[in-house]
Formats: C-alpha cells, sequence, structure tokens
C-alpha cells in the first residue's frame, strides 16, 4: 500500500462486523445448517464428496475439517478471489458501503487512496464494468441495427437485451479504448483487462469490432469479461470472440449466467448446462432458470466444481444436472465427452436433445417457452443416451457387430457411480444389443470393475475429532474460551496451562492468558481469535485457532453457562486426580517414622485434594451427560 497507508483498525473491525460470513459464503456455495448454530457446504478450496466446510455466522468465521483452511470473512475473500489483505478489506467495504480511512505509521489520516493505487482486481472490475456501460449504450446507436435486429430475430426485445445487459462493439478501431483511457485508466489496465491489445504498430486498439456482445459475470454478479458474436460477412474473425485469460477471467471455471442462476440451482437442486449465451437467454425467459452455459470452451472439471458446490452434490443424490446438446453429430461427440468428466458428479446426470436438431434457443422461436421447459422435462439419463449413440455405431444384426458393440459398452457401463443402476442398466444393455444374456453382460462389467458390479466410493476422509475422553474434555474447554469467553470467562482463566495434557491446548490456555483471560477480553469473534493468536508461540496450536473457533461445543442447542461450567469443572478434576495419583505414590516412596512431618503434610494434602476432586466431580455431573 505504499503511498496511501494502510487501513485504519477500526475501519477493518467495521467492515468485519457488517460482512456476514455466511451471506458472503452463500454467494460462492450452498450451505445448510449442521447444528450447534453451523452451516456446512461443500469445501470452495478442494475436491470432496461429503460437505466438511463449516460457517459460524455468531463468530462470523469458517473452517474446512477437511482441508485445514479456515479464518474470518476477510480471510474468505482473499482465498476465494485471491486477493491481498488490502483488496479484500476494499472490495468487502464496497459491499457493506463502508467508507475507509487510510493513516501512516504514525496514525495520521493520509486521505482517500490514489484511484491509480487501487487493487489490481478492483481496477480491472471497474474497467470491464465501464465498458459493459459503454457496449450497452452503444447498442442503441443506428449503427448497431444488425446486432439489434439478430436479437429480434431470435425472440429477444428490447427489455431483454436490457436484463441481459447486451451491447455493441462499434467498427472504430479505438472507440472503447479512448473511452476508458478518458475515464482515467492506463494502457496497460486495458491490456491486462482484456479489453485492448497492441496493434503491429504499437498503438492500442479495441478487442472486438461491430460485435453483438454479452457481459460475463462472475458468481458475485462481477462483470470479468465479454463474449462477442460475429455480425458482418466482411468480419475476418472466427464466430464468437471472447476475452482472453486475464486475472479475472479464466475460462474453465466461468459459467455464463451462474450470477443470475445459482439462487435457484441451489434451491431447485438442478442445474442446465446448455451451449451457447443466446440459449442461456431462452431457457431463463422460458422459465427455466437453473441454465449456464460455458465461454469459449468445454464444459470441464473446474465447471463441474463450481456447480457441485452449488448443488451442495454429495452422497444422497439429490440434485440433477442436465445437459442439453444439438442433436447433430457434434452434439453427440460432445455427449460422449461429457460422460467421461461426468463420473466426478454425485447427482445424476441427464442429456436433453431435441429431436429435429435444434437447440434451446430455436426451440422457443418455433414452440414457444413451454417448449423449451418440456424439453428439459423429458430428459434422458446420461448413461443411457451414450449407450445409445455408441450402439448406433454398430451393425446388431451381425454377430460380430454384437460382440465388438458389448466390448465397447461394457467399460462404459463399468463407470456409472451409481453402483445400484448398473444391474438395471446391464439388464438394459442387454436388450439394445439383442440376443444377448443380461449375465454375459454383468460378468463383463464384474471384470472391469476387479470382480463386482459395484465398485468401491471413495470413503470418506475422517475429521480430525479425539478419540480419548481426557483430550475431548480439553478440547472442549479451549473451544469455549475461543467461543464464548464471557460465559467461560474466571472458571477458564482459574485453570493453568499445565492442567492440559495435550501441549498444543496448552499453548492455547497458555495465549488466552497471555491476551488477559477470557474474563477480560473486550471483543468475541475474529478480533479474540487474532488476540489470541497474536500470543500464541506455539504452530501447531495456531493452526488449530480457526477450527477451534468454528467447530461447534457438544453442547444440545447453543451453548449455556452449565454445559461450559460442566466442562470446565471436569477438566480441573482430571488434572486433580492426576494430582492425587502423583501424590499417592509419592506418600508410598516416604518412610512416615523417619519422615513424620512431611508425610503428615503430604497426607493432608492428598486429603485436600481428594476432596477437591469430588466437589469438581459432583459440579461436572450432568453437564456433560
Amino acid at each position: 500500500m505504499a503511498g496511501r497507508g494502510r487501513i485504519r483498525a477500526a475501519d477493518i473491525a467495521l467492515v468485519r462486523e457488517r460482512s456476514r460470513i455466511d451471506e458472503v459464503v452463500d454467494e460462492h456455495l450452498q450451505l445448510k445448517r449442521a447444528g450447534g448454530g453451523s452451516l456446512k457446504g461443500l469445501c470452495p478450496f478442494h475436491d470432496e464428496k461429503s460437505p466438511s466446510f463449516h460457517v459460524t455466522p455468531a463468530r462470523n468465521l469458517w473452517h474446512c475439517f477437511g482441508c485445514g483452511a479456515g479464518g474470518d470473512v476477510i480471510g474468505f475473500v482473499q482465498q476465494i478471489d485471491h486477493l491481498s489483505f488490502t483488496e479484500a478489506v476494499e472490495r468487502l467495504a464496497a459491499r457493506a458501503n463502508v467508507d475507509l480511512t487510510y493513516e501512516d505509521d504514525g496514525g495520521r489520516p493520509t486521505g482517500a487512496p490514489d484511484r491509480a493505487q487501487a487493487g489490481q482486481r478492483a481496477r480491472l472490475v471497474a474497467a470491464n464494468t465501464a465498458a459493459f456501460e459503454f457496449y450497452a449504450e452503444q447498442l442503441r446507436s443506428p449503427e448497431a441495427g444488425p446486432a439489434r435486429q439478430f436479437l429480434a430475430d431470435r425472440g429477444f426485445d428490447r427489455q431483454v437485451a436490457l436484463d441481459f445487459g447486451c451491447g455493441f462493439a462499434p467498427a472504430g478501431w479505438d472507440a472503447l479504448t479512448r473511452h476508458l483511457r478518458a475515464k482515467g485508466y492506463s494502457q496497460q489496465e486495458l491490456v491486462t483487462a482484456g479489453l485492448a491489445k497492441e496493434s503491429s504498430r504499437g498503438t492500442l486498439i479495441d478487442r472486438f469490432h461491430r460485435r453483438l456482445v454479452w457481459p460475463i459475470r462472475d458468481i458475485t454478479g462481477d462483470v470479468i469479461g465479454f463474449g462477442a458474436r460475429k455480425l458482418m460477412d466482411d468480419d475476418p474473425g472466427p464466430k464468437y470472440l471472447n476475452t482472453p485469460e486475464t486475472p479475472l477471467y479464466k475460462k474453465s471455471t466461468v459459467l455464463y449466467g451462474i450470477e443470475r442462476a445459482k439462487r435457484d440451482i441451489a434451491k431447485k437442486h438442478q442445474a442446465v448446462v446448455v451451449e451457447g449465451y443466446t440459449d442461456v437467454m431462452a431457457c431463463h425467459l422460458a422459465g427455466v432458470t437453473t441454465a449456464v452455459a460455458s465461454c469459449g470452451t468445454a464444459f470441464g472439471p473446474e465447471h463441474i466444481s463450481v456447480l457441485r458446490r452449488l448443488l451442495m452434490d454429495q452422497d444422497e443424490f439429490r440434485g440433477e444436472v442436465v445437459y442439453t446438446f444439438d442433436g447433430d453429430a457434434a452434439g453427440q461427440a460432445a455427449a460422449m465427452k461429457t460422460f467421461k468428466e461426468d463420473q466426478r458428479f454425485v447427482a445424476q446426470t441427464y442429456v436433453a436433445v431435441e429431436p429435429d436438431g435444434r437447440d434451446p434457443c430455436e426451440l422457443r422461436q418455433a414452440h414457444g417457452d413451454a417448449a423449451v421447459r418440456d424439453l428439459v422435462a423429458r430428459r434422458t439419463p446420461l448413461i443411457e443416451f451414450v449407450l445409445r449413440t455408441t450402439l448406433a455405431g454398430y451393425d446388431l444384426d451381425t454377430v460380430e457387430g454384437r460382440v465388438a458393440a458389448l466390448d465397447k459398452t461394457a467399460p462404459l457401463l463399468a463407470q456409472v457411480k451409481d453402483h445400484a443402476l448398473r444391474p438395471a442398466y446391464a439388464r438394459r444393455l442387454a436388450g439394445l444389443i439383442g440376443d444377448t444374456d443380461e449375465g454375459e453382460v454383468l460378468e463383463r462389467v464384474r471384470r472391469i470393475t476387479g470382480g463386482d458390479t459395484a465398485a468401491p466410493r471413495r470413503p470418506r476422509a475422517p475429521q480430525r475429532t479425539p478419540d480419548d475422553a481426557a483430550l475431548a474434555v480439553e478440547r472442549e474447554a479451549v473451544k469455549a474460551a475461543l467461543q464464548v469467553p464471557e460465559i467461560a470467562g474466571p472458571s477458564f482463566d482459574a485453570i493453568a496451562p499445565e492442567a492440559y495434557t495435550d501441549p498444543d491446548y496448552a499453548a492455547v490456555a497458555a495465549a488466552v492468558a497471555q491476551a488477559g483471560g477470557a474474563a477480560a477480553a473486550q471483543v468475541t469473534g475474529p478480533a479474540w481469535l487474532d488476540e489470541v493468536a497474536a500470543h500464541c508461540d506455539r504452530e501447531t496450536a495456531r493452526a488449530q485457532l480457526t477450527a477451534l473457533a468454528v467447530e461447534p461445543l457438544r453442547s444440545v442447542g447453543d451453548a449455556d453457562a452449565g454445559y461450559v461450567s460442566a466442562v470446565l469443572a471436569r477438566l480441573q478434576e482430571m488434572a486433580t486426580v492426576r494430582q492425587v495419583t502423583a501424590l499417592k505414590g509419592r506418600l508410598q516412596r516416604m518412610n512416615p517414622v523417619e519422615q513424620g512431618d512431611e508425610y503428615m503434610r503430604a497426607f493432608g494434602r492428598l486429603m485436600a485434594l481428594e476432596q477437591e476432586a469430588i466437589s469438581l466431580r459432583q459440579r461436572a455431573i450432568g453437564g456433560l451427560a
């Protein structure tokens, strides 16, 4: 942040306070209740089959028990959008309408940051947004007649064009470049954003000319690039031209329409994958509001990851993904290619192909909105479509053709992820091939899968939870100090770090004490976690802080004073019992005659400790039941 100072600490705290972690995370993945006031979903930072990503709104923290990532709302935005700390704060501040103040090292205000010094991502998003506004305005110009006609021919009127942000790139070589340079954007920023490129002469020219353009947004709604459709016969470029790879636009992860479809994808547990911008528009207008499309590349693994998080795609098989392909050979080839990646989904996958080969946009033009909805409703399981498409290439009237067809399709059947479907599809495949025994198909699949028609699913990674009862109590105690210091208070502070057998938990307890103690905590949530982390000198303990602050306490319902008191009493009891055991061993080694006074003092101490253990045990009874 050279040249503009650092953001005032009070403003950072206000940004955290006004940025609800569940609302920010919900823009990227579906969350559902996990008990204890927590929410869970599929982690956006690693591939997983079962949700281990937990969010605790009450403390504004998140943690993944699968990959170990975690932190506060600022840390989440940093990781999900690959931003610096300052850029993440600035983005959240804009979202929460918080005005930031910048200071120098002496705490003196430095004024608002220079626009040219703002974070790169924010600058590139702003440049793309300004370009979107420019293109949208140009669509109203006389020169844009062919673009308006293109939309009208496909059943999209002016209001639809406005709703989807359609625009027009004018003919001038540098019309957009000059417009954006006048707004203060540098040449390098325009090139980095993919809005302009250098000509052979070294001058800057627009990337898109005389084309209909669609703004492409990320899942949060920011404009990150454009798709441009050729309109003129004398345009030497490809039919569709997209923004190149930029720090914002990664074609392998971008899905057109995801920002408007994400809510219904999560709500309906369905995603419809179409092939083009006009298909997305037609689907949404027809009521299929879960439609998205890849941009300038084939639908691939990273696109699947985006949809899985929105679908909460897990072993319950509650979601479905419907692919629409053209009915021609290219569409069939695309379906076959998709099947190879399809096994990454847990959700059931289907294909919707219109018999006459029309795509959703053409189908809407010819037969109206209801026809588009019917296309999706009449979907066919992807495996059946793939089997039928494959069999179409063989002469099933001959023995040789049937044998070759089985050789080709049995490996496909072995890939079916829902094991319960394999026997049923074996019967189906036997019927489609004809004159083939179902048992022969199953035997072929068994050989491919290693002797079982139901290949085992990948086991879920176990979550880190202590098995030892003592460690479980110690973990609950430090969790209480981090999550509800106002409840743990003096009782927690009265327990010395030496009472913990786990060195990490002992280090956390010591850090709480060095931070002033739970009873004196003036803040909660991320701010309290930061204070404790600042005093924690054990790296492995610091690595667990977020998990300890997010993992729900084991009490029924929300944590209460009775439960926390019982946990702390149990911790003290265990520490006291260990002292009793050690003291009994010492007494056994002593000579009561030769060490009479010392022996009696130790014996008196033993009696007191045993009474203390009984009292603590009584306090703990019930609260930990």
